[in-house]
């Protein structure tokens, strides 16, 4: 089984579109693909058959691309009402943010043995839970392989090295990382070969805005990643 995690610059860089295209183009290849949003925040309530329950906007879009017939409340079981940091809704909640129980609804994930799991993460690579934890252990206590997505705009350069650097001193695997090119950005060109130079590993994909999934996830080259299972 392939595991995936997927962070990004900061928030809004752009994961979820990347997770959805990623997801999209997996599945095209007819692989069994699994999502997890473990953490959200700025929900909509909203009554089903299982009563009322928090729905995430990204974990919705997730939900559409994967095909191992998940629910919405497994691929995004922690979620909250405000639109705000998700330690600080915890906190106002009078709830803790645990990594045994982010890890639990892993495993449940796992447990359905699919071909790969993509992990979608909230903000960037050291999203606090609180209480001094971080969602980056989460990713270290399960061994995901990751992929940093880039939100090409001015200061990219030194969020995308300090992130990657982050990523290797938590021992783990950054397989390669994406160009949200989503705003106009002066020299993007420029600045992509830059963080060619300044990052060692490869760049998985340049994207634009394109509203169609599908059409988006037949510009990725989907086999240097499957290649890893």
């Amino acid at each position: 089984m392939l595991k995936i995690f997927i962070t990004a610059t900061d928030t809004d860089a752009g994961k979820t579109y990347f997770a959805q295209i990623l997801t999209a183009a997996l599945v095209k290849k007819d692989y069994q693909v699994a999502v997890f949003k473990p953490i959200s925040a700025g929900c909509e309530l909203k009554h089903t058959a299982q009563g009322e329950i928090l729905v995430n906007e990204d974990a919705q879009l997730l939900l559409q691309q994967a095909n191992c017939g998940q629910g919405i409340s497994e691929i995004n079981p922690i979620a909250f009402e405000p639109a705000i940091a998700p330690h600080i809704a915890a906190n106002l909640m009078n709830v803790d943010i645990k990594l045994a129980d982010i890890n639990a609804g892993y495993e449940r994930i796992i447990a359905r043995a699919c071909d790969i799991v993509i992990t979608e993460g909230a903000g960037g690579w050291r999203l606090p839970l609180g209480k001094g934890r971080f969602l980056s252990e989460f990713v270290q206590q399960t061994k995901q392989q990751v992929i940093l997505v880039v939100n090409m705009k001015l200061g990219c350069l030194n969020h995308a090295v300090l992130t990657y650097e982050a990523i290797v001193a938590d021992g783990l695997d950054c397989i390669g990382w994406v160009a949200n090119c989503v705003e106009p950005m002066n020299y993007l060109a420029e600045n992509i070969a830059e963080l060619k130079t300044l990052i060692p590993i490869p760049m998985i994909a340049q994207l634009g805005f394109e509203t169609d999934i599908n059409k988006a996830s037949s510009n990725i080259n989907v086999s240097s990643i499957t290649a890893r299972l």
